[in-house]
């Protein structure tokens, strides 16, 4: 009887303690991304207190339960732009941002949004000069239709110029990834410090196994930089070789990783245990020199780093590692679908830019499978 009791008390305090770290991680990763989106929102307020004009709080607060923090600190910053540039070019500066009303709102016409694309391909904002390419002009107007079309709907203005423009033309980019070779290079690089500057060399020692797992975890895995600096310990589960991944929205998602990913893991934790990195009171996975949470500028920092030297003609972002990931996986599996639920796209269309980095290599395939001449000539 007393063994029974015991095996039961073994058993289940081994649950409660597994129920406990499991709340303690989530309570870890949920402060991490609530702290960011209070961030965001905060931003967000100011700017609507500073920037923009009085009824831009009915806008946001009507968008606050559609979209994210993140997307409404876009639009405010896209909007910020173009009500500075209404003031400047069509009021000439007899107006101020906060004197503009839902009238002059209504007043605005599609020649003056296309003047405000032309605008932005050179501007000056509070002493700084500004370019925007042709994407960043697409996500500008977008941000302005949707409050025109939001003031439209309510029937707050009479007529929505915004819809009346087109939008720029958006020329394909070229798919630019690391090949085959480079992946291993800048995985090398990274744990063998070939090529820095002594300067760089001077703290590679010190992260070369933090930068080294960075580097396999995306070229390994696809995960996006924010779901990369999100991470935390806890996260991890060496038993299935998995992890728990914060994704855009804030829905949640485990993916698995091989071995390879797995011992660089085990290598970078086993470092921070022995080196004594972490802060103790920090659950994060990735850290800084300070102990404390990486950033995304830090992270964005070290892939640029290791790869300039390993692939000087590519400008490699952390992103272009996510895609040198869904072209390798789309071309070990030939199916679209298993990569877009992978890197977690909503839509599959967007999984089809792997796809067209996938045709150069078809279209190199099959060069030369026609024949012109006999075998014998």
């Amino acid at each position: 009887m007393i063994k029974k009791l015991i095996k039961f008390f073994v058993k289940y305090a081994f649950d409660f303690c597994l129920f406990i770290i499991y709340n303690y991680n989530m309570k870890n990763n949920s402060d991490f991304y609530a702290q960011r989106n209070r961030k965001n929102i905060d931003t967000t307020d100011r700017l609507l207190n500073e920037s923009l004009p009085l009824f831009c709080q009915d806008y946001f607060m009507g968008i606050d339960s559609q979209t994210s923090a993140l997307t409404r600190l876009n639009y405010a910053h896209d909007l910020k732009i173009f009500f500075d540039f209404m003031c400047k070019k069509r009021y000439g500066g007899k107006k101020q941002v906060k004197d503009i009303t839902l009238l002059d709102l209504e007043n605005i016409t599609n020649n003056d949004i296309e003047y405000f694309l032309v605008y932005l391909s050179h501007y000056d904002y509070n002493g700084v000069s500004h370019a925007c390419s042709e994407r960043a002009k697409a996500r500008k107007l977008s941000s302005v239709r949707a409050m025109f079309k939001f003031f439209f709907n309510k029937g707050q203005i009479s007529v929505d110029n915004s819809a009346k423009v087109a939008t720029p033309k958006l020329h394909e980019k070229p798919i630019i990834r690391l090949d085959g070779s480079e992946v291993f290079n800048i995985i090398d690089t990274a744990e063998n410090g070939n090529g820095l500057t002594p300067r760089q060399r001077a703290f590679h020692e010190k992260n070369k196994v933090r930068d080294t797992a960075i580097l396999i975890l995306f070229l390994g895995t696809g995960i996006r930089i924010s779901e990369l600096v999100g991470l935390n310990n806890a996260d991890l589960n060496f038993k299935d070789n998995s992890f728990l991944v914060t994704r855009k929205g804030g829905s949640k998602s485990i993916l698995f990783f091989d071995d390879d990913v797995a011992d660089a893991l085990k290598r970078y934790l086993d470092y921070k245990d022995e080196c004594d990195v972490a802060d103790a009171g920090d659950d994060a996975l990735f850290l800084s020199s300070q102990k404390k949470r990486i950033t995304v500028r830090a992270v964005e920092n070290l892939v640029e780093k290791y790869a300039k030297i390993v692939s000087p003609l590519k400008k490699i972002s952390p992103h272009k590692l996510r895609s040198t990931y869904g072209t390798q996986l789309y071309k070990a599996t030939g199916d679209i679908y298993i990569v877009a639920d992978v890197l977690g796209h909503k839509d599959v269309n967007t999984t089809r830019k792997h796809y067209a980095a996938i045709s150069e290599d078809t279209r190199r395939a099959v060069a030369g499978k026609v024949k012109l001449r006999r075998d014998d000539e």
